[in-house]
């Protein structure tokens, strides 16, 4: 709920922003300064540090008590404040030359690589309070607390609107106060966590004392992460390069579609995977391997019942979404329609990218971060190839595919992988669960179809009329769905049904 409440903030952010800035020159140049504070913030804190601090500070809060946990967090918190530090200092001096690797195809557009450099350097520091963070974040879940971690990208979204309506006419350039909300977002994220993490005791102090073995192991299960995060991250660098050799406008597209394709992700895998980490490493801790193969096909088909149809849902509803709550100010129809073509060609990516997230959580429960390192490898060379071909064919959209077909691959090396350390369902389970969500995903998309195809969404002045008919489409789809689900009795739909039940009632009691 917190994860979700944090998406509609990001849908509201990205809404502003296309209104005040649309997409073009400006925008391109924001979006790929953007990706590389974004980059690093994936490649130190949410990838490979998340992955090898989450499994050892387990370990430690179960077998040697909490003052040893308390102690390793604050090392480990010096450390990557001294680190982060640094890597901030190279950043800000080095940002022609990592702009110019990312956004080559701008040199070609006078003035643009320029506004680029000059907005990474901007938002740079970013990185540091996101990093401290992610590492703030595992200590909160592995003590069982999500809401106020999950609940924290709402203050950026926040931030980027209130800088985006209200600081952006005081500069010459309105875009950099999009850049100084950016940054002022990633301090507010951090400093929300100071009460939750005293309330548990682990409030972060200086120890310098780094020959702990603690950190010596982070840093031995860090190392492959670092490879393979730094390799799913030049996917992206790559589909941005690629994206600046087409025509104006192309970045911006990508980045709004898939943007909207990151809303179910984030809702649905993104707090998943966050749970699961923690709660398959004390299992792989206690030896529970029945347990963590329990956990594991629940997750899947989890994950499965609710990305297939949020997959159809954003093919059928891309353009009534980016008409509805995108199509004002400078975010044109013909923006709308560029868009939504990108969004289609993400959405069927969102099944693959969801099995892959639960995978990798079992690898790095496991202690093998050098696995999804070797996959992520050969990931980025069925991109980057599939790029250059499918970019010929169909533009931009050729890139959104290409992208789609690698989380594909990724997805199913990993589970083939995977299969050596712990038995996973079988194909016939699989298969047997997705006849049974057959009958339930065609009867929600016919009636989405024919909801979305009664009225012309780019009509100018029926903002109402679209939002009831967006809303019948949606909430009729997921009711529907559910409904079948439960009459074609798909037991993972039952189980979700009286989780949810249990929850409910304790709440209200």
């Amino acid at each position: 709920m917190a994860t979700g409440l944090s998406r509609v903030g990001g849908l509201l952010r990205d809404m502003v922003v296309a209104a005040v800035f649309g997409a073009g020159f400006t925008t391109d140049a924001f979006f790929v300064a953007f990706t590389i504070p974004n980059l690093l913030r994936r490649f130190f804190a949410e990838g490979s540090l998340t992955a090898a601090f989450v499994p050892t500070f387990t370990d430690i809060c179960h077998q040697q008590g909490k003052a040893e946990a308390r102690k390793v967090a604050n090392i480990c918190f010096t450390l990557l404040l001294l680190v982060m530090a640094g890597v901030v200092l190279l950043g800000i001096l080095g940002s022609p030359l990592l702009v110019k690797l990312i956004g080559y195809g701008f040199s070609g557009v006078p003035g643009k690589l320029e506004l680029t450099d000059q907005l990474n350097r901007v938002m740079f520091p970013y990185i540091f309070f996101v990093s401290l963070l992610a590492l703030v974040t595992g200590v909160l879940n592995v003590q069982k607390h999500f809401f106020w971690p999950a609940v924290s990208p709402l203050l950026l979204n926040l931030s980027m609107i209130f800088s985006a309506l209200l600081l952006s006419p005081l500069f010459s350039e309105p875009i950099f106060g999009l850049a100084v909300g950016v940054l002022l977002g990633g301090v507010l994220q951090l400093v929300m966590q100071a009460p939750v993490l005293r309330r548990h005791g682990f409030f972060p102090r200086i120890d310098l004392s780094f020959r702990h073995p603690a950190v010596r192991q982070i840093g031995s299960l860090m190392l492959p992460g670092l490879a393979g995060v730094a390799i799913y991250q030049v996917n992206v660098i790559v589909t941005r390069l690629l994206a600046s050799f087409l025509a104006e406008g192309s970045v911006s597209y990508l980045y709004y579609g898939q943007r909207l394709f990151e809303f179910p992700q984030g809702v649905f895998i993104v707090s998943l995977a966050q749970a699961v980490l923690p709660a398959f490493s004390r299992q792989a801790a206690d030896q529970d391997w029945e347990g963590l193969r329990q956990s594991l096909r629940f997750s899947l088909f989890l994950t499965l019942i609710v990305t297939l149809p949020a997959s159809l849902g954003l093919v059928f509803c891309a353009e009534p979404v980016f008409a509805l709550f995108f199509m004002r100010g400078a975010f044109d129809a013909e923006a709308v329609r560029h868009a939504s073509l990108a969004l289609m060609a993400y959405a069927p990516g969102l099944v693959f990218v969801g099995i892959s997230r639960m995978l990798v959580a079992a690898f790095y429960a496991l202690k093998d971060t050098r696995t999804p390192v070797r996959i992520s490898f050969w990931t980025l060379l069925v991109n980057a190839l599939g790029g250059v071909v499918l970019m010929q064919l169909f533009g931009y959209v050729g890139l959104a595919l290409a992208l789609t077909l690698s989380a594909a691959f990724n997805s199913l090396a990993l589970a083939l992988s995977l299969r050596g350390k712990t038995r996973l369902p079988s194909g016939g389970e699989f298969l047997s669960l997705l006849l049974r969500q057959a009958l339930p995903l065609l009867l929600m998309s016919l009636v989405v179809y024919g909801i979305v195809n009664r009225i012309d969404w780019t009509a100018s002045g029926q903002h109402l009329l679209q939002g009831v008919f967006l809303v019948l489409a949606v909430v009729g789809g997921i009711l529907l769905y559910a409904v079948a689900c439960l009459v074609c009795r798909v037991p993972e739909a039952a189980e979700v049904w009286q989780l949810l039940r249990q929850k409910l009632l304790r709440s209200s009691a």
